[in-house]
């Protein structure tokens, strides 16, 4: 069947009618991964309107004993999740755990024993949630394999990365799984200009909307500390200045050459590390750098309006070329200056944003926001109205 026959009223009736709840395949965990994600994000605002079932993700790559410690982390945690099965977290919000092949399984037949299991456990849990007509939303490449057994009555994409170039993925699997899917959908979903641009021909109803940000929150968090100067107890022996990352450390979008190269360059100031890090053990044993590891989500804003500084060194991957870090927006709504490598998407924000090219550049850039940090409430209001509200409901208007 082609794409036109596909989206056309007369031949699929069904599809025109009204959603009664959201299948997401997400693509984080949502026991163990920053809830600041696009696809949780969006799952959250859409849960105010209809029953939303998110689905953590099913992966796009299997976990390869030669992670090392990595390796036993993840099946750890994919067993645990797996032992939750389907929970609900509040009204209208239900997150599923299932039993599933990572990638979609490789081969014909273990591909159609994995679209048969997931597609059994999906709905049954979606019939759990109260959701008989969905619309289902795919962040999560491998899940193609089943969204039509699903019969849903329409069908979001969400491409906010180039999932191809995920680190240890199949490309071309993944790559067919994304052809498919832009075939397939009712809406492509882009965040990232770049991405939006090269791809938009690709469906009829693709659309850009960007990141959002809990503006509140964030925003809370830096005037808190601002006013009474709190800080999360475990900052307490890290001196001022500090230099602020919040976010996976991983080797697909970090810089790790260029941060040890500053960090040693700046031996006077404490660099905090939020986040996982998949990098091989003791790749920076500098004693002005301090690896604090992952925090809640309702915990980050604390993190970041107790920085002096807050840094994205990215690397040039064609990743993070085609990326929209939804930390930018968080960095901007707490107050704090920002330093990062060039990507696309941070030339819509270099009014507010020092964006380097060398390591050089970045140390100088760093000393001059130590010494004249700039105007806090300008940083705040240019992200003031991209709220993740306001973001759900452009993307709600358009799958009515």
């Amino acid at each position: 069947m082609n794409r036109i026959e596909q989206s056309s009223p007369e031949k699929s009736p069904q599809r025109t009618a009204q959603f009664d709840g959201v299948i997401c395949f997400g693509g984080v965990d949502w026991w163990y991964h920053n809830r600041g994600h696009y696809d949780l994000q969006m799952m959250r605002e859409f849960s105010r309107r209809v029953p939303v079932l998110y689905v953590n993700s099913i992966g796009m790559k299997a976990p390869k004993v030669g992670e090392g410690a990595m390796f036993l982390t993840r099946v750890k945690r994919k067993l645990k999740s797996l032992f939750r099965g389907l929970v609900p977290i509040r009204e209208n919000f239900s997150v599923f755990s299932p039993a599933t092949l990572p990638g979609g399984g490789s081969g014909w037949f273990s591909a159609l024993i994995a679209k048969w299991a997931l597609a059994l456990q999906v709905k049954y849990a979606a019939w759990r949630s109260g959701i008989k007509r969905p619309l289902v939303w795919v962040a999560c490449p491998p899940a193609q394999i089943v969204v039509d057994s699903l019969n849903p009555i329409k069908v979001v994409y969400q491409r906010t990365d180039r999932f191809e170039d995920f680190a240890g993925v199949n490309p071309r699997r993944i790559k067919e799984f994304d052809v498919l899917l832009k075939q397939r959908a009712d809406t492509v979903l882009f965040c990232a200009r770049e991405l939006f641009e090269a791809e938009k021909t690709e469906n009829p109803g693709s659309l850009f909307v960007d990141h959002g940000v809990d503006f509140d929150h964030f925003e809370k968090a830096g005037v808190a500390y601002d006013t009474f100067k709190t800080e999360p107890e475990d900052l307490a022996g890290i001196p001022h200045p500090r230099v602020g990352f919040i976010g996976g450390i991983d080797a697909h979008t970090f810089d790790p050459q260029l941060f040890i190269d500053v960090a040693v360059a700046l031996p006077d100031i404490s660099f905090v590390m939020i986040g996982a890090c998949s990098l091989p053990d003791n790749w920076c044993p500098l004693e002005n750098v301090h690896f604090l590891g992952q925090r809640p989500y309702e915990k980050v804003a604390e993190y970041m309006a107790a920085s002096d500084i807050l840094i994205m060194p990215w690397n040039q991957s064609d990743w993070i070329k085609a990326c929209n870090p939804v930390k930018m927006k968080e960095y901007l709504a707490v107050g704090r200056p920002v330093v990062s490598t060039y990507f696309p998407e941070v030339e819509f924000f270099k009014d507010h944003i020092a964006v380097v090219r060398t390591d050089a550049d970045f140390v100088e850039e760093v000393r001059k926001y130590l010494k004249a940090p700039g105007d806090v409430e300008s940083r705040r209001n240019r992200v003031k109205d991209h709220t993740w509200a306001s973001k759900a409901e452009q993307v709600f208007r358009s799958v009515m």
